[in-house]
């Protein structure tokens, strides 16, 4: 009788051993003890940025996939370049995400109310969903815990999926992070929010192939009206670009509406339809905006949880590690 007992709980306790996380998970409740007043202060941060700039949202949101994509979600991409390292920051893709500052805001209010317990990394992946929120978007419960990179390096930074990409590289890129091809769709959704510069399509616009100028995945009269925005002339402005669906400001489906018009700004964008892998999802979120929403929460909550740090510092400063 005393064998069976200890042979059952021994079972018992293998059975534990094999479900027992390696480590600990992350928690919609984190902060609950710890800094109750953390997302208030972060959203009424996000919506005080916003309403000054109305470009935030979706520097914001871009902020936090390359924060996600290049380390895991460490905020890496908020360290500041020194003498002897280039930082992620700087690289070229990053160059367009910007307003830092509003992280860096929201980190100093946080600090003040609860020394040393919010990472700069929840800060962005908190800020990020607020965002999408704010803009008209799905709203999801943040899953928190993550620390904070202590390595930011500006030549990792090609490991970002490109606007030239196929769908084949779209996928592999994003399988690379756990996301399967539906989440690539999903978060290439994002792109509703935001704006483009000429570098990054204007390769579609001229001398496409041998056998075409203009890209024929491209809805013509569309590429003609990007043509004007981005003039060969050499001293055009830098912030000469497009907005990426024709509701910017607005967090929506109209971006896959705009794809199957032959209007997908990026060439991966366009490429979406082209391929009966994505072909069916694009259909479908562009007649289906609410499913496009409870894929987009989910799907984000998911790239959250990638590569993420659960040991090391909370940085005290989001430019620098402690």
């Amino acid at each position: 009788m005393a064998f069976s007992k200890r042979l059952i709980f021994a079972m018992i306790f293998t059975v534990f051993a094999m479900v027992k996380p390696s480590v600990a998970a992350l928690d919609a409740h984190y902060y609950d003890q710890s800094c109750p007043a953390a997302e208030k202060i972060i959203l009424e941060t996000v919506r005080n940025a916003t309403l000054y700039d109305p470009k935030v949202p979706a520097r914001l949101l871009r902020m936090f996939f390359h924060d996600c994509f290049i380390r895991g979600c460490d905020a890496s991409i908020l360290l500041d370049s020194t003498q002897s390292n280039q930082a992620e920051k700087d690289g070229p893709p990053n160059i367009s995400v910007r307003s830092f500052y509003v992280i860096e805001d929201a980190k100093a209010k946080l600090e003040r109310v609860c020394p040393r317990t919010v990472s700069c990394a929840d800060v962005i992946a908190i800020a990020a969903r607020d965002v999408v929120t704010l803009s008209g978007g799905p709203y999801w419960s943040v899953l928190k815990g993550r620390k904070d990179g202590t390595v930011s390096r500006a030549n990792e930074t090609i490991n970002l999926p490109a606007p030239t990409f196929n769908v084949s590289q779209l996928i592999q890129s994003f399988a690379a992070r756990g996301l399967s091809v539906k989440d690539m769709v999903t978060l290439s959704g994002g792109h509703t929010l935001g704006f483009s510069h000429c570098s990054s399509f204007e390769s579609r616009l001229q001398n496409f192939s041998k056998f075409h100028d203009i890209d024929p995945s491209m809805n013509f009269a569309f590429a003609q009206s990007l043509k004007k925005k981005c003039p060969k002339s050499s001293n055009r402005g830098k912030n000469a670009g497009t907005v990426l669906d024709s509701t910017t400001s607005v967090f929506d489906n109209v971006y896959y509406k705009q794809i199957l018009s032959g209007k997908g700004v990026f060439g991966s964008d366009q490429a979406l339809l082209g391929d009966d892998r994505t072909k069916w999802i694009v259909e479908t979120f562009a007649q289906d905006q609410k499913a496009f929403f409870r894929e987009f929460a989910t799907s984000m909550v998911k790239l959250g949880k990638f590569g993420v740090k659960e040991t090391g510092q909370v940085r005290v400063k989001s430019r620098f590690v402690n």
